[in-house]
C-alpha cells in the first residue's frame, strides 16, 4: 500500500538561478524515480518560480523524505525549507 505526500519547497531568496541550472536533473529525477504523480513550480508575485510543490506516491514517509533528499534541487542547495504532509486525494 501507498500513500500521498505533499512536499512543500521554498527556494532561497535569489535563487532562481540555482532553480533554472538544475532544472533539467530535477526533471530528469522526477521520470526516473516514477514516485511523483503531480508537480509544479510555486510562483512569487512577479510570476516567477519560487519554489516547489511535488505529491509523491510512495510506501512511506522515510521512502517521502529519501526523495526529497536525492532530488537535485535539494542537492544544489536551491531550497530554503522543505516541509512533507502525509496528503488524501478527493477531487482530482
Amino acid at each position: 500500500m501507498t500513500m500521498l505526500v505533499a512536499l512543500f519547497a521554498k527556494d532561497k531568496s535569489n535563487a532562481l538561478q540555482i532553480r533554472k541550472d538544475n532544472r533539467e536533473a530535477h526533471l530528469a529525477y522526477i521520470e526516473s524515480t516514477g514516485v511523483v504523480s503531480q508537480a509544479g513550480p510555486l510562483l512569487d508575485e512577479t510570476g516567477e518560480m519560487a519554489g516547489s510543490l511535488v505529491i509523491l506516491d510512495v510506501a512511506d514517509m522515510a521512502a517521502a523524505q529519501d526523495w526529497a533528499d536525492n532530488d537535485p534541487y535539494a542537492k544544489s542547495g536551491l531550497f530554503d525549507s522543505v516541509e512533507l504532509v502525509a496528503w488524501k486525494k478527493v477531487i482530482g
